[in-house]
């Protein structure tokens, strides 16, 4: 497995591959979601991906087929940099793909200070990720009576809530 930049070409499958794997995601956990919910709107994607200091990365197999990617936004000048999205593609999820992407971009990014990441409450299989096998720690949770105005609105809008991780390295 290897761990490269996103090419122009992987830009579609990279996004339908997330998207599948989030809304897998919502389905497995606790989430009562509605009939036709749409659980990360490609909009959220272009966002990440159009973001000042955004780099996105995808894993490939041995065959070059994508099995995961991440979107992380670097801050060349703090050094708190945040990881936007770590998705595994749907169907090899607990292979270890994950804690390779997340691996690879420590590797990629060894000047970093803090990493930060937030996932929803219901993201059972995230939290156990990003607490137990990438070092992450939460620092808050977002719900309806405690917002961040940094935050989009849709997410501090959840009902269960998120999670807010940090990773201090240096």
């Amino acid at each position: 497995m290897k761990l490269r930049r996103l090419q122009s070409t992987d830009v579609g499958i990279f996004k339908s591959d997330m998207q599948e794997a989030f809304q897998f995601g919502a389905m497995e956990g606790s989430y009562d979601m509605e009939k036709d919910e749409e659980i990360l709107p490609e909009s959220h994607i272009d966002a990440s991906l159009q973001a000042k200091g955004s780099a996105a990365y995808v894993a490939v197999d041995e065959e070059n087929h994508i099995v995961g990617g991440a979107i992380v936004v670097i801050d060349d000048y703090t050094q708190h940099n945040h990881l936007d999205f770590l998705y595994v593609k749907h169907g090899v999820q607990s292979k270890g793909v994950g804690r390779f992407i997340w691996s690879e971009l420590e590797k990629l990014y060894p000047d970093t200070k803090v990493w930060h990441t937030c996932t929803p409450y219901f993201e059972v299989r995230n939290i156990h990720f990003y607490i137990n096998i990438c070092g992450f720690h939460i620092v808050e949770f977002l719900n309806a009576k405690h917002q961040n105005p940094e935050m989009p609105e849709e997410f501090n809008g959840l009902d269960d809530g998120m999670f807010v991780f940090e990773k201090k390295i240096h």
